[in-house]
């Protein structure tokens, strides 16, 4: 399957906090490097940062609590305000929920993650302690599609960063985001030049 494509597409960004990541990518659809624009970002919760660092860009945002609603009911009126919004591809920025399948089977091949380690290695959450408690030498950041499983999808790029001796889960973090706001960007671009071809568990860049 050959994702993207378009001529002028657009994302939608689901976050949790801060929207770092969220900034990159908009940023980079701003500089032209992207084909698309951000059309609209969506948080689970109100209070988070990357809310008003969108606005401030003028990127319309949207809050879809949880409320007591299941998992599902949840996840189809996130699907319906990003199908309002026409998005194209689904991104997912620091968005602390796991998506239902209902979700998933909506979006098929059309929603990225990036994930703090060098998947399949530590999945799941607080990747960066993992790599430090356990002692490897080297971690990274993961592009990735999103299946069911969780960070279990077909792997678009990485970027390894070193564990150095002495580092903690913070500094580790903090050289890992900086190769996230580099590669994300990237996974996206090649998503909408039509260059991303999922080939079972295989993401094969053609051109």
């Amino acid at each position: 399957m050959t994702t993207g494509g378009a001529a002028r597409g657009r994302i939608g960004i689901l976050i949790s906090g801060r929207g770092s990541n969220m900034l990159s990518i908009a940023r980079a659809c701003r500089e032209g490097r992207i084909p698309a624009d951000v059309a609209l970002v969506i948080s689970n919760l109100p209070d988070a940062p990357g809310l008003e660092r969108a606005a401030a860009l003028g990127i319309e945002t949207l809050v879809i609590e949880k409320r007591g609603a299941g998992r599902r009911e949840h996840d189809m009126k996130v699907v319906a305000a990003l199908r309002a919004a026409r998005v194209d591809l689904v991104c997912l920025a620091g968005y602390m929920r796991l998506l239902s399948a209902d979700f998933i089977r909506e979006f098929p091949g059309r929603i990225l993650n990036i994930h703090p380690g060098l998947l399949p290695a530590f999945p799941g959450l607080h990747a960066q302690r993992q790599a430090v408690e356990y002692g490897v030498r080297w971690s990274g950041a993961t592009v990735h599609f999103v299946d069911e499983g969780l960070d279990s999808g077909p792997i678009v790029l990485q970027a390894a960063v070193p564990v150095e001796p002495g580092d903690t889960e913070e500094t580790l973090s903090a050289r890992i985001l900086d190769e996230e706001h580099r590669l994300y960007p990237e996974a996206v671009r090649l998503y909408f030049e039509g260059r991303l071809r999922i080939e079972g568990r295989k993401v094969r860049i053609t051109g």
